[in-house]
C-alpha cells in the first residue's frame, strides 16, 4: 500500500489549510487505496481570522497542529516525527496557512523562509526521489526550498492579480511557472513535483476537484513507478 503524507497547516483557508482542498486530497487518496499519514508542525498560527467577517481576531492564538486535527478527525502526527523513509509521497493542500504557517510568504514574499520541519521533509523527499504534490499557493514552498533544482510549478493561469503576483514570485525564487487552468496540473518529471491551481483560480469545489484528482493520481503513479 502506497504511504502518502498530507501536510496540513490549520483549519480554514484564511489562516490554515483550505478545507475543500484538504478534504478532496484525503478523499481521492483514500478512494485509490493509499495509506494516508496526516501531519502538521506543532507551532502557533501566524494569525487567527474570523472566516465570517474575514477580519483578524485580536489577542487570540491557535496551534497549527490542534487546528489541523479538526480536518484529520484527530488522527494526526507531529511533523517532526515523520521522515522520508516513512513515506512514498507527500502532498501539501493550499490555503493561506501554507503562506503564513508553513512559510512566511504572505508577509515576506520572495524573501520568505520556510518552517524548518517543512523544509527538512521536502528536501528529504526530493533527495529520495519521492514525488511531491503542491496545491493552490503551496507551490511557493517548493520554489523556495528547491530553488537550486529549478522546479516547474503552477499557481494557475497568471491572468488575475493574485495568480500573476504569485507566479512572478515563484520565478524570482528560481522556479519556472507553468500556466494552468483549474482542471490542469503541472508535472515536473525530473524533480517528481506535481502542482495544481485549485482555489487560486477556482471557482467551485467540483472544478477544483478535477485538478486535485489528477494531481493525486499522478502522485500515486510516480510513487509506484
Amino acid at each position: 500500500m502506497t504511504k502518502v503524507g498530507v501536510v496540513l497547516s490549520g483549519c480554514g483557508f484564511l489562516d490554515g489549510s483550505e478545507i475543500h482542498e484538504a478534504t478532496l486530497t484525503l478523499f481521492f487518496l483514500d478512494r485509490a487505496g493509499a495509506e494516508i499519514i496526516k501531519m502538521a508542525p506543532d507551532i502557533d498560527q501566524m494569525d487567527v481570522i474570523d472566516h465570517l467577517s474575514s477580519q483578524a481576531v485580536e489577542g487570540e492564538t491557535r496551534k497549527v497542529l490542534t487546528e489541523s486535527a479538526r480536518i484529520a478527525r484527530g488522527e494526526i502526527k507531529r511533523m517532526e516525527e515523520i521522515k522520508a523513509d516513512d513515506l512514498d509521497a507527500l502532498i501539501f493542500p493550499g490555503g493561506y496557512g501554507a503562506a503564513k504557517n508553513l512559510s512566511d510568504f504572505a508577509v515576506k514574499g520572495v524573501d520568505c523562509t520556510v518552517n524548518p520541519e517543512v523544509e527538512r521533509l521536502v528536501k528529504e523527499m526530493h533527495q529520495a526521489k519521492k514525488p511531491l504534490g503542491f496545491l493552490c499557493i503551496a507551490p511557493v514552498i517548493a520554489a523556495k526550498v528547491l530553488a537550486t533544482f529549478s522546479p516547474q510549478l503552477t499557481v494557475g493561469n497568471a491572468k488575475e492579480e493574485l495568480t500573476k503576483s504569485a507566479a512572478e514570485a515563484i520565478e524570482k525564487m528560481g522556479a519556472k511557472h507553468i500556466a494552468c487552468e483549474v482542471a490542469e496540473i503541472a508535472v515536473d518529471e525530473e524533480n517528481k513535483i506535481i502542482s495544481a491551481p485549485a482555489y487560486m483560480i477556482g471557482p467551485t469545489i467540483s472544478k477544483v476537484g478535477l485538478g486535485i484528482e489528477r494531481l493525486v493520481n499522478k502522485v500515486l503513479e510516480l510513487a509506484s513507478g
